[in-house]
């Protein structure tokens, strides 16, 4: 293979805080993403651009901002027409494959809104083995679409689960259609954990990790470079993991976050009502709106917490150890060294932080920060820790530099790739997160710069502004304090023209008029 065309090999986790990583968290045990990072570089500045799951992966995928792409939340379809970052590769002779979770489409199908991620096609599994793309620019794909037990289990990982002698495998998810005595249902969504009874050799963890290892050496045989996203489904709730995993770690040592006396007084009213018993969330309710993911109270019991982060651990472990199985092929078919790879989440996760659990529209470091490691033997500098700025809108761009592909006007990331090279210090100097989980009641845009971080609301005077120099753990709110009034209006100029910049340029301007 040509080492002017590498592979592009992206790995994912689903809902992982950025700090769950051996590297920067003694607690927990990741030795394949450790030897990684020491490997390659690190980046301790990552974030997402929108903190929930579609409208991420969309982004990772087009190249596009939410804004532009057209998945602006959950619950609603990527438009199938929108171009992708794998289909530059398939037209320069690339393998484009997808193994896992995809989450492009919603839960439910309507005329001019078709899904095939639903109920009843999930479990149709005559469509999904006729059925391995083209799809969103992959030509070949093995996808799944639950998270631990739930009922949206399917797809190709019921097939597989099938091929393995499993063929009761429906009676270790929750049921479809719902049943009120399903022996899975329970609070681990959010609070507590479980230990699943799934055989441990069939978790979806390992069904990922060998099914990328397969196509790894389906296109090395073929002669062929490949773009391949494993996109592994933990550890997104529900908190349920089989052992060893589930008693890997012991609750005492594990250290939930807290909540400040007093921090949510100067927050946004939506802070505050997650930390009542019964909290009232209807006014932001509207037409063309469906589930608030966090509009609900996040009042815990710290025994609840230290389950499910022992559980939410263990799952990370698990996906460590298949990291561990795809390193070890890449360097068993000798092609480790022409292979970009770039680990990293969709969004981030609340553990306890300002009294939070999972996630919603609350855009602390917890929620937007991911982790993320790139190593490219030769290229990338190796065992490097670095600060610069990073985003998932860059990735696409970045990838097509790499391997010598001309990048399409449309995408608006940045070229990174002179710094994950150690040759820039930063190619930008501000992220900008969007988040509109309703049409309009809850809309809400974030911009991050070196220090600090500024977040507007639709239709409403207050916001956000934390200087993240002074106060790294975000429990001073200065949107309203005198002494950051420069501070703010600076900002909300360099909001201003961070909109402005990122406007894409499909067609190029060819001629006076």
């Amino acid at each position: 293979m040509s080492v002017s065309r590498p592979n592009i090999l992206l790995i994912t986790s689903d809902q992982q805080h950025y700090s769950t990583l051996g590297t920067v968290n003694a607690k927990i045990r990741t030795p394949n993403l450790d030897r990684l990072a020491a490997e390659g570089t690190q980046f301790d500045r990552a974030y997402c651009n929108n903190p929930v799951c579609s409208p991420s992966r969309s982004t990772i995928l087009t190249g596009l901002y939410p804004a532009w792409h057209g998945c602006w939340t959950i619950g609603v379809k990527l438009p199938e027409d929108v171009p992708t970052v794998g289909e530059q590769f398939q037209a320069h002779g690339y393998n484009s494959i997808l193994v896992g979770k995809a989450h492009f489409q919603p839960l439910a199908s309507q005329p001019g809104s078709e899904s095939i991620e639903c109920q009843p096609i999930l479990r149709d599994l005559e469509f999904w083995r006729r059925f391995h793309g083209p799809w969103y620019g992959f030509n070949h794909v093995e996808t799944a679409r639950m998270h631990a037990h739930e009922s949206h289990a399917g797809q190709h990982y019921a097939i597989w689960l099938e091929e393995k002698g499993l063929t009761n495998w429906r009676d270790y998810f929750q049921q479809w259609p719902p049943d009120p005595n399903d022996r899975y249902r329970g609070p681990q969504y959010t609070r507590g954990a479980m230990v699943w009874d799934l055989p441990e050799a069939l978790h979806h963890t390992h069904w990922v990790g060998e099914r990328t290892v397969a196509n790894i050496e389906r296109s090395v045989q073929e002669g062929k470079p490949f773009f391949l996203w494993a996109s592994f489904f933990d550890p997104h709730p529900p908190y349920a993991v089989p052992e060893p995993w589930a008693g890997m770690y012991d609750m005492e040592e594990m250290e939930p976050g807290q909540l400040m006396r007093g921090e949510m007084d100067d927050m946004p009213p939506h802070f505050a009502k997650t930390q009542e018993e019964h909290p009232d969330f209807t006014a932001y309710q509207e037409p063309g709106g469906h589930v608030l993911h966090g509009f609900h109270s996040h009042l815990h019991s710290e025994h609840e917490l230290r389950q499910s982060m022992v559980a939410y651990y263990g799952m990370i472990s698990l996906i460590d150890s298949e990291v561990g199985r795809i390193l070890d092929a890449l360097d068993r078919l000798g092609i480790a060294e022409n292979t970009l790879v770039l680990f990293s989440s969709d969004h981030g996760h609340f553990l306890g932080q300002h009294g939070l659990i999972a996630k919603g529209p609350f855009h602390y470091e917890d929620m937007l920060r991911i982790p993320m490691i790139v190593r490219y033997p030769g290229v990338v500098p190796a065992g490097i820790r670095s600060n610069a700025l990073q985003c998932q809108v860059d990735w696409p761009v970045t990838w097509l530099c790499a391997a010598g592909i001309p990048v399409p006007g449309m995408m608006q990331g940045r070229n990174q790739l002179g710094v994950w090279a150690g040759n820039l210090t930063d190619a930008r100097d501000w992220v900008l997160v969007e988040n509109r989980h309703n049409p309009t009641t809850v809309h809400l845009r974030t911009l991050i710069t070196g220090r600090f971080k500024i977040t507007v609301y639709r239709n409403a005077t207050y916001g956000e502004l934390f200087d993240l120099e002074a106060d790294p753990q975000e429990v001073h709110n200065c949107w309203d304090d005198p002494a950051y009034a420069g501070i703010k209006a600076d900002l909300l100029l360099r909001f201003v023209q961070a909109e402005i910049q990122r406007e894409p340029t499909r067609m190029p301007r060819i001629a006076g008029a």
